[in-house]
């Protein structure tokens, strides 16, 4: 028999409205036949409430409690639309991680997902039950709430489907599905059939907003196939499948951007073994993630600058870290720039075609769109621009590579 896990977002479920629809498509799977695990999101807007009520406690709420103030509204949902469920006379109930349990390790805020007990769900399943499960958290090895990285609770459907055995993840959003470019400041971006795992990977890492990366990570180690759909129409949606599943008709498969990084210069460094660990080393230690990374080639051997990306949130933190170090990196200035952003460019066709990387910057030149930072891999190119041009960098790039 099938086995499907279905997975609604806060969008999907923002009201008592949304919730009874939401319901419904549950109840339309539930008579197609086959065994349904619901994973639900918080009511859009919720997380954002509690973290604001959290700050007019304090400005530095205890880490533990802000994990079981955050994971209540999962909660709700989940015993909301197993009401729901239950109201059209199927049989349903809300399972929290603690009594599944959900098992997970690392930091509060940030845990991963280590194992899932399976019994009491499979054993409700049989009986003919729809489980309908809180995502974005799990419970530590102390027995306290957890909660995983914002948008974590497709991490959790998928993690689900993993233990679970399902034959694939479904994920409902206010989206069709995936689109070669955001449609909200490109209205020619079309919507992606299908598409392979590390094309999406890339695409979520470089700021498309479909699927937080550590579910899409997930979905290609263990092969689960994913579908992403909207809640609100019958469209098909997207497909995440493996690569041999893909047909390479286009060199470029979608465009992305990011409006949350900043840019972090060190002109004159030592030009010596150990200088550039010594400069990410406290910074690493402080879990700030670096992203792009050049090194100038030093004219003498002895001096060299290294440009660097962070997320703009982290900003401040690194200023102080770096400058707090600076008589061990001895470096002459350090200067910075908030007002950039990330585009980029993703596509397994690129890695047997040459001259990607030449139309893509000639491209961007004739709109006189100055290139700051590059960054490649075998199936992507990103660039760091000024944050004013983005929407001009997208539109020309999609135009480029054919995607209109």
């Amino acid at each position: 028999m099938e086995r499907i896990v279905l997975k609604f977002g806060g969008t999907s479920l923002a009201n008592i409205e949304k919730i009874l629809s939401v319901s419904r498509i549950v109840q339309q799977k539930h008579k197609n036949g086959g065994e349904i695990i619901v994973v639900v999101s918080a009511m859009s807007g919720v997380t954002n409430d509690l973290i604001g009520k959290s700050k007019k406690i304090s400005s530095n709420f205890e880490k533990a409690e802000l994990d079981t103030l955050l994971s209540s509204g999962e909660q709700a949902s989940s015993a909301l639309l197993a009401a729901a469920i239950v109201k059209l006379g199927i049989k349903s109930r809300s399972w929290l991680s603690w009594q599944i349990p959900i098992l997970t390790e690392g930091n509060f805020g940030s845990s991963r997902i280590l194992h899932i007990e399976t019994k009491k769900i499979n054993n409700f399943i049989k009986s003919g039950g729809i489980p309908i499960i809180p995502g974005f958290q799990g419970i530590s090895k102390d027995f306290r709430l957890t909660t995983l990285e914002r948008g974590g609770s497709d991490e959790s459907a998928v993690a689900i489907a993993k233990f679970f055995q399902a034959d694939y993840c479904e994920i409902f959003t206010d989206v069709d599905g995936v689109y070669t470019a955001d449609p909200n400041i490109n209205t020619k971006a079309k919507k992606i059939d299908k598409i392979s795992y590390d094309e999406m990977l890339e695409m979520s890492s470089l700021g498309a907003k479909v699927m937080q990366p550590n579910s899409i990570q997930t979905a290609m180690i263990y092969d689960i196939p994913i579908h992403v759909r909207s809640t609100f129409s019958n469209n098909e949606g997207t497909q995440i499948v493996s690569d041999e599943k893909i047909d390479y008709s286009k060199i470029v498969t979608g465009v992305t951007y990011s409006k949350t990084d900043a840019k972090i210069t060190l002109s004159a460094v030592r030009d010596k073994p150990g200088v550039a660990a010594g400069i990410f080393k406290p910074i690493s230690e402080s879990n700030i993630n670096v992203d792009m990374v050049v090194q100038n080639i030093s004219p003498n051997n002895k001096q060299t600058d290294i440009t660097f990306t962070i997320k703009r949130e982290d900003l401040s933190e690194a200023i102080k870290l770096i400058e707090n170090n600076k008589k061990n990196i001895n470096y002459q200035k350090l200067t910075f720039d908030d007002k950039v952003s990330k585009v980029s460019i993703v596509g397994a066709g690129m890695i047997s075609s040459p001259g990607v990387t030449f139309r893509m910057f000639s491209a961007l030149a004739k709109q006189e769109i100055n290139i700051k930072v590059i960054s490649t891999s075998e199936i992507k190119i990103s660039v760091l621009i000024d944050e004013e041009h983005v929407q001009k960098a997208v539109k020309v790039l999609h135009t480029e590579f054919n995607l209109d």
